[in-house]
């Protein structure tokens, strides 16, 4: 049986077929445009011969097709993993090959990029192993076909999605989503959003971003209209929020913070429902979106990729818990947890600890960082049912109440924007550039978002900072873009040879 989110579109085909399902800056979809597509991108998947359980790179730029190539790889039970449009053709070659992907799915552009500059359809497919690409149409209601019926009884444990996570070391490492997870997230968090046939979603944020294609999964499964769009500048918010007239929107702090900031926010007619995840929302702008929209339900909320999403603080309470990040979701069990692994009580700060059907099944074809962070329960853990809990690397704490509160991370990840960023994959890319012979990359607080903002340090003091941006730029996604870069003489280092990366953090700029 596919899995829920295919069959609730499905049903909105059947019951309400003229409904708006799906949109970007060009079109809209209603939902038995919608199925059409799938069925049309379903049969064009069959013909390239893809086995169950095959993984696929999805690579492309965010639209309505993508979302129907993703989709439609879901239902015929094929592992998609979505790259970040962004990145670049060596990073997208090391998610092939992390996943042992069959191929890459992508679209004009992005084969451009891959080294296929003549390529000029929609899409194509580029096997593993194969020398060039072939065309794929693009999906149509009119090209749809027949499919026989799959046999029902899916497994809940069957892998469903790759989504890539950098950890606080090494490249991004591929998250496995069971189909049991991504079917029990969908329902969880479109109960407590109360999402509704009536809304419009604004899926603002990328698709390879759990939080972002989650934006699709929740609207689609409540037969909700779902706005793709991108963000630059936050006048791009204009058109999801003015023109689209989204009723619920999503956003990390670094959308949200300059959000709160805009004189036409008040406007939005139709905003009922708006949500945080990526990081903690500073007070400051929680406070302006409240007085902006008195009205609309804020939810802020905490999750990793490894687990999906873990709390969310209810609406009424923002207001007198800003700096809260909620109570565990239904099903799921939050703990803290000392150095030792101790489960810790209300107010003692420790690493936060997720249990419960959320918790994905790990990283793929990386065994040795599964079972670092993929652990049994700690002694005590409440749910004694469980097996194996997943260990956040985020510190936190309980108050009295049972509240989560967010403080930081407790290793050397820097998360930029919602975005986990590995200081190794920063530093590797600017060694590699002509006149760079130290590197590192370290997490600055933010003023302006209440976060962290990416800073690398380089040495020898005399680098071309202007060659090295156009290194980076070249061989590093956007949102991995250092905001500032410093030179040193030397970098400072500690007693036992290693990068000091303390002393970088307070280091003035030179």
């Amino acid at each position: 049986m596919p899995i829920e989110l295919i069959s609730s579109i499905d049903r909105q085909a059947r019951t309400r077929p003229d409904a708006r399902a799906l949109g970007d800056r060009h079109q809209w979809l209603g939902y038995a445009e919608l199925t059409g597509r799938l069925h049309a991108a379903r049969g064009a998947l069959r013909a390239l011969d893809l086995a169950t359980g095959d993984r696929v790179v999805v690579w492309a730029g965010k639209s309505v097709d993508t979302v129907v190539w993703l989709l439609a790889l879901l239902a015929e039970d094929i592992v998609p993993a979505p790259a970040h449009p962004g990145l670049k053709p060596e990073q997208v070659g090391h998610q092939l090959a992390r996943c042992e992907a069959r191929g890459l799915l992508a679209d004009r552009a992005r084969l451009r990029q891959y080294g296929q500059p003549a390529f000029d359809a929609d899409w194509g497919w580029w096997a593993t192993g194969v020398d060039a690409p072939q065309d794929l149409p693009t999906p149509d209601a009119d090209n749809a076909v027949d499919l026989t019926a799959r046999e029902n009884g899916t497994p809940p444990d069957r892998l469903a999605m790759l989504f890539f996570t950098s950890g606080s070391t090494g490249l991004p490492k591929g998250v496995m989503v069971s189909e049991g997870n991504l079917d029990t997230g969908t329902r969880l968090v479109a109960d407590y959003l109360d999402l509704r046939q009536s809304d419009v979603v604004a899926a603002v944020l990328p698709l390879a971003f759990d939080y972002g294609f989650s934006q699709i999964t929740t609207g689609l499964a409540r037969g909700a209209a779902v706005y793709l769009d991108d963000y630059l500048l936050p006048a791009d918010l204009k058109r999801p929020l003015l023109r689209e007239q989204a009723t619920v929107f999503a956003g990390t702090p670094g959308l949200l913070v300059p959000l709160s900031r805009q004189s036409w926010l008040h406007e939005a007619p139709g905003l009922r429902v708006l949500t945080n995840s990526g990081g903690a929302l500073p007070v400051a702008a929680v406070r302006r979106l409240r007085e902006a929209r008195p009205a609309t339900k804020l939810f802020l909320m905490y999750g990793l990729t490894e687990a999906f999403r873990a709390t969310y603080l209810p609406p009424e309470e923002v207001d007198a818990h800003p700096d809260a990040i909620g109570y565990p979701l239904p099903e799921t069990t939050i703990g803290v947890v000392d150095p030792d692994g101790r489960l810790l009580g209300p107010g003692e700060s420790g690493e936060l600890v997720q249990g419960g059907p959320l918790v994905t099944q790990g990283y793929i074809n990386d065994p040795d960082a599964t079972t670092k962070r993929f652990r049994p329960p700690p002694p005590g853990w409440p749910d004694e049912t469980a097996e194996r809990v997943v260990f956040s690397g985020d510190r936190g704490r309980l108050d009295e109440a049972g509240r989560l509160h967010f403080e930081g991370r407790l290793d050397q990840q820097i998360k930029v924007a919602g975005f986990r960023i590995s200081p190794e994959e920063i530093e590797s890319v600017a060694t590699a550039a002509p006149g760079i012979e130290e590197a590192v990359a370290v997490g600055e607080p933010d003023a302006e978002s209440g976060n962290q903002r990416l800073v690398l340090h380089v040495a020898p003091r005399h680098a071309d900072i202007e060659a090295l941006r156009h290194h980076l730029r070249a061989h590093l996604a956007p949102y991995q873009q250092p905001a500032a870069i410093k030179t040193h003489a030397a970098l400072p280092r500690s007693a036992n040879g290693k990068f000091d990366r303390r002393a970088l953090t307070v280091t003035e700029e030179t």
